[in-house]
């Protein structure tokens, strides 16, 4: 297993050496990290998917893209290990790469098996990693011994000893079962558990990556508000907290984090550079709904071949954005999107 994490010196290196526009790399997490990141979340449970990813992910190395995002519930654990074949295939040193993962569901391995609650109880009840009383809606925990336990799985997928990124996966699914008072104990024995894993270098920064919670109205039950998780990762560890980053759906359609103002009064872009947090961008052309655009839209974004890489252009151009996350599992998607790299943002 390498001995190495996501490094300023190295992160720059990968820059440098990249055939890309002024801008398409950027200043986050104390990285430099590419404009575009390639995405695992869709796709069959099998090995011709695996290896699909596996060369869209080393393709996207080769054409400027340092990011790498998945979660240990996509495709039952078979996303990750297809980032980790990828990372070890690819020949690009691991400083040069930022490695995300994400938390939270339970993921089965490999397929989803006949008894799912059979299955539960085998690999996380019986051991001790969970009580069933500490999973919400049958599929989701931020029980510590679970999350320390899903830290030390998404490792060995990768093939990384330091993950640089990890995100608790769409805490708000709590917020369906618990008051906002249980939640928040939750939460913050939860951050406990990554600022542990910080310390020993088995994550280097964490955050949350959410669906609905960052950006709904904020008197709407599953919302989050960013000044309370950053004041919860303060009660944990004080000022020097590891929390560095969310994660939220951001296109042309679905554009909350920039035009409602649901963090006490800020939308949650400007909250987020208040606070020197990173923003990633997940659903940059919405599993592929955003590839059709109006003329309106393609002469405002003018200066691309394709309606995809519009769309990621506006996300990649937004102040406040790090990274536009984009799913690519195949070729010639990567050929597309990863092309929006030779390309000026729109700043």
């Amino acid at each position: 297993m390498p001995d190495a994490r996501a490094t300023p010196s190295g992160t720059s290196a990968f820059a440098r050496e990249a055939e890309a526009a002024p801008g398409h790399f950027r200043e986050a997490l104390g990285l430099f990290v590419s404009s575009l990141g390639i995405g695992t979340y869709l796709g069959r449970d099998d090995e011709a998917t695996d290896a699909s990813y596996a060369r869209s992910v080393r393709r996207a190395l080769e054409l400027g893209v340092n990011v790498v995002d998945s979660a240990i519930n996509y495709r039952n654990q078979r996303s990750e290990r297809a980032v980790g074949k990828a990372l070890r295939d690819s020949g690009v040193p691991r400083e040069r790469v930022v490695v995300c993962t994400k938390g939270g569901f339970l993921a089965f391995d490999g397929a989803r098996p006949r008894d799912p609650r059979a299955y539960l109880e085998e690999s996380y009840v019986r051991p001790g990693l969970l009580r069933w009383e500490e999973i919400v809606d049958g599929m989701h925990s931020l029980a510590p011994r679970f999350l320390a336990d899903q830290i030390n799985r998404s490792r060995r997928n990768l093939g990384v000893q330091t993950i640089d990124l990890y995100y608790l996966h769409n805490p708000e699914t709590q917020l369906g079962e618990l008051s906002r008072d249980e939640f928040l104990a939750r939460l913050r024995a939860a951050f406990g558990e990554l600022e542990r894993a910080c310390d020993e270098q088995r994550i280097a920064a964490y955050g949350i990556a959410t669906w609905n919670g960052l950006r709904v109205p904020d008197d709407d039950e599953e919302h989050l508000s960013l000044h309370e998780l950053l004041q919860t990762a303060r009660d944990v560890a004080g000022e020097r907290h590891r929390f560095r980053a969310v994660q939220l759906p951001f296109n042309l359609e679905m554009d909350e984090a920039a035009s409602l103002p649901n963090q006490r009064g800020r939308t949650l872009l400007e909250a987020a550079r208040e606070a020197g947090v990173a923003v990633f961008a997940s659903a940059s052309v919405l599993q592929g709904r955003l590839t059709h655009l109006s003329p309106a839209q393609r002469e405002r974004l003018a200066g691309l071949d394709t309606d995809a890489q519009r769309a990621l252009q506006f996300v990649r151009s937004t102040q406040g954005i790090a990274c536009a996350l984009v799913g690519m599992k195949t070729l010639a998607h990567v050929e597309e999107n990863c092309a929006v790299a030779r390309a000026q943002p729109l700043r």
